[in-house]
Protein backbone atom coordinates (compact mmCIF):
# COMPACT_ATOMS: atom_id res chain seq x y z
CA UNK A 1 0.00 0.00 0.00
CA UNK A 2 1.10 3.78 -0.60
CA UNK A 3 1.41 6.09 2.42
CA UNK A 4 2.11 10.00 2.00
CA UNK A 5 3.90 10.96 5.26
CA UNK A 6 3.46 14.36 6.03
CA UNK A 7 6.53 15.78 8.01
CA UNK A 8 8.53 18.94 9.11
CA UNK A 9 12.59 18.80 8.79
CA UNK A 10 13.32 20.51 11.98
CA UNK A 11 12.53 18.41 14.88
CA UNK A 12 12.17 21.57 17.26
CA UNK A 13 9.90 23.93 14.72
CA UNK A 14 6.80 24.37 15.53
CA UNK A 15 4.73 22.99 13.17
CA UNK A 16 3.23 24.97 10.61
CA UNK A 17 1.58 24.20 7.46
CA UNK A 18 3.61 26.37 4.88
CA UNK A 19 6.59 24.21 6.07
CA UNK A 20 5.25 20.79 5.70
CA UNK A 21 6.43 18.66 3.38
CA UNK A 22 5.71 15.07 2.55
CA UNK A 23 7.00 11.89 0.91
CA UNK A 24 5.47 8.67 -0.43
CA UNK A 25 6.24 5.20 0.53
CA UNK A 26 4.69 1.89 -0.67
CA UNK A 27 5.00 -0.26 2.53
CA UNK A 28 2.00 -3.06 3.69
CA UNK A 29 1.49 -1.18 7.00
CA UNK A 30 1.06 2.36 8.47
CA UNK A 31 3.58 1.32 11.56
CA UNK A 32 6.23 0.38 8.58
CA UNK A 33 6.22 3.62 6.64
CA UNK A 34 6.57 5.50 10.75
CA UNK A 35 9.62 2.99 11.42
CA UNK A 36 11.28 3.72 7.74
CA UNK A 37 10.77 7.54 8.44
CA UNK A 38 12.06 7.13 12.02
CA UNK A 39 15.27 4.87 11.42
CA UNK A 40 16.66 6.97 8.25
CA UNK A 41 15.69 10.81 8.90
CA UNK A 42 15.37 12.84 11.55
CA UNK A 43 11.83 14.07 10.33
CA UNK A 44 8.94 15.20 12.71
CA UNK A 45 6.54 13.37 11.69
CA UNK A 46 2.90 14.91 12.00
CA UNK A 47 0.71 12.45 9.80
CA UNK A 48 0.61 9.22 7.84
CA UNK A 49 -2.15 9.20 5.60
CA UNK A 50 -3.01 5.59 3.50
CA UNK A 51 -3.33 6.12 -0.26
CA UNK A 52 -5.85 4.09 -2.49
CA UNK A 53 -8.15 3.77 -5.23
CA UNK A 54 -9.07 7.77 -6.39
CA UNK A 55 -6.55 9.38 -3.71
CA UNK A 56 -3.90 7.08 -4.71
CA UNK A 57 -4.68 8.62 -8.98
CA UNK A 58 -4.56 12.16 -7.57
CA UNK A 59 -1.62 11.83 -5.97
CA UNK A 60 0.14 10.27 -8.89
CA UNK A 61 -1.24 13.46 -11.10
CA UNK A 62 1.65 15.94 -9.19
CA UNK A 63 4.59 16.19 -10.61
CA UNK A 64 6.49 16.24 -7.58
CA UNK A 65 4.73 12.25 -6.83
CA UNK A 66 7.69 9.68 -6.74
CA UNK A 67 8.43 6.74 -4.73
CA UNK A 68 10.79 7.29 -1.70
CA UNK A 69 13.14 4.15 -0.97
CA UNK A 70 15.77 3.83 1.68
Amino acid sequence: MVFKVLFQTAVEATPKRETTESIYLEVPTKEDAIQLVETHTDYHIEFVEPLEGKSLEYEQQNPDYKLTTF
